[in-house]
């Protein structure tokens, strides 16, 4: 059988480098397969790499065990408006350390649990799960309001 990470993982233009396991955790190291970006300023394509950051990044769990994502954050150089783009994953919302597949997954544990199950088994604390909640909520809630709005 050919059992494929990469595949399970289900993102664009990404591929695991290694997979690692440490104590009770995993982590997997991405690496992208596309070279550069369109630039979100201007949308001239650049490859001109200007730094990488790497960030670990929660996802879902795989057989019981936390996985986490060494995700590498790009920034590059724009050679037509001189800008600093950083690579929008549409995996991940901005400045978050968690995917938004994860994200979705507490929401829906917490409309069945309280916050408090929920931090445990995943182990998070109370403050990042009612966090992750309430922002998915908002989420819902403005994209309801917006389906109404455009029926009117």
């Amino acid at each position: 059988m050919d059992f494929n990470l990469n595949y399970l993982l289900n993102f664009p233009y990404v591929t695991i480098l290694s997979c690692q396991q440490q104590e009770e955790l995993i982590i997997l190291k991405l690496d992208f397969l596309n070279e550069g970006i369109s630039c979100p300023h201007c949308q001239t394509y650049t490859d001109n790499l200007h730094q990488n950051r790497p960030i670990l990044v929660r996802d879902l769990s795989i057989l019981g065990q936390p996985v986490y994502l060494k995700v590498p954050r790009r920034q590059f150089i724009c050679p037509n408006c001189g800008k600093y783009p950083t690579e929008i994953l549409e995996w991940i919302e901005p400045r978050r350390n968690y995917t938004k597949r994860y994200e979705e997954y507490i929401y829906e544990r917490v409309k069945e649990l309280t916050v408090e199950q929920v931090s445990r088994t995943e182990k998070l604390s109370p403050e990042q799960v009612q966090n992750i909640f309430s922002r998915k909520a908002d989420q819902k809630k403005r994209l309801v309001n917006a389906r109404k709005t455009k029926l009117r």
